[in-house]
């Protein structure tokens, strides 16, 4: 598609911390026309009162009953869990020219009990997962213009599946002893945060939960398995950070017979040698979220610790960006075959 053809965008679910985001980036990205952005409250307010960086002229918050269908490309779904299979299944077959992007878990799961186990939802549209894509950008750069339904995976398994993979891969490291530790930025439970944690002194402390079954524990297994074909046994201890944005994922892993933390740096070089936003750090470099915030990088670190063959390998990101809207943006750069930066400087 030419890089001066603009698509119809509409996005749902456009007052949330992801939606804001999206209309941020998609309001600079020269091929997309913004042509609806719904919520179900603040019918016909101006989105610009929700986010002071939305200056430019959008469409007024409107309901999806609103929506001609007909002249939209793609559809942005910035929902709860459970929501955006209900607008699929009731368009999919009639827009045949429609493609959506889906942020909630909806699309994520092929398992569609592993799905109800989770998220205590019995899915709506069990026929369209095999119409659907799990995309981590970096790995479905070939298969994801085949597909109108992008699932877009969670904030947390975007962060270590993009250091582990490659890894894995190469059989380096030993898959049966892993542990994960992940800390996020509070944007990531949404607005709703307050219903959801209700700790103490909740804006000023660090917070571990879900430490037995995380909802992205089922979401990391199934797409491990898929990409290297190897069952990984690990642990995984999310924790709520007193800030705003952010994932800084600490992956300690032992490694196979001699292999160096400089093997295991320049193996994941290589890797993402052709991909813009993964940036691989000098061996032993400290980091934290500092440099991605508002970004949509990952920047990896590889590690030594005290410890013979056990390394520890850093990877952050922007929860909202890379972990969500910026990777929902790079994955229909892909689909549409516009230069996979574009909207995302």
């Amino acid at each position: 598609m030419s890089v001066f053809k603009k698509i119809n965008v509409g996005v749902i679910g456009a007052t949330g911390f992801t939606g804001l985001d999206l209309i941020f980036y998609l309001s600079k990205h020269p091929n997309v026309k913004i042509t609806y952005l719904c919520a179900t409250k603040n019918l016909g307010s101006e989105i610009s009162s929700f986010d002071k960086r939305l200056k430019k002229n959008l469409p007024k918050i409107s309901s999806t009953n609103k929506i001609n269908w007909k002249n939209l490309d793609l559809v942005y779904l910035s929902l709860p869990n459970g929501e955006a299979q209900k607008l699929i299944n009731k368009t999919f077959y009639k827009f045949k020219n429609l493609k959506y992007i889906d942020l909630s878990a909806d699309f994520r799961i092929n398992n569609l009990k592993k799905y109800l186990q989770n998220y205590k939802i019995k899915h709506k549209a069990p026929k369209l997962r095999n119409e659907s894509i799990y995309s981590i950008s970096e790995f479905c750069k070939k298969e994801i213009k085949k597909f109108r339904i992008i699932s877009n995976p969670g904030c947390y398994a975007t962060s270590i599946q993009l250091p582990l993979v490659p890894l894995i891969k190469k059989n380096l490291i030993n898959i049966n002893n892993i542990t994960i530790d992940s800390k996020s930025g509070y944007s990531g439970a949404g607005k709703n945060l307050e219903k959801k944690f209700t700790h103490n002194n909740l804006y000023k402390s660090v917070h571990a939960y879900s430490t037995k079954q995380h909802r992205h524990v089922c979401e990391i297994d199934q797409e491990l398995l898929k990409l290297t074909k190897k069952k990984i046994i690990y642990t995984f201890n999310p924790h709520l950070l007193p800030t705003f944005r952010g994932i800084l994922s600490s992956i300690y892993i032992y490694t196979r017979g001699k292999t160096t933390a400089k093997e295991l740096r320049d193996t994941l070089f290589k890797f993402y040698k052709n991909d813009t936003f993964i940036k691989i750090l000098n061996l032993n470099k400290s980091l934290g979220t500092g440099n991605v915030l508002n970004t949509n990088n990952c920047e990896i670190s590889v590690c030594n610790t005290r410890i013979k063959n056990k390394f520890v390998i850093f990877s952050a990101i922007d929860n909202l960006v890379k972990g969500a809207s910026g990777q929902a943006i790079q994955n229909m750069n892909l689909s549409y075959q516009f230069p996979e930066k574009c909207g995302l400087k």
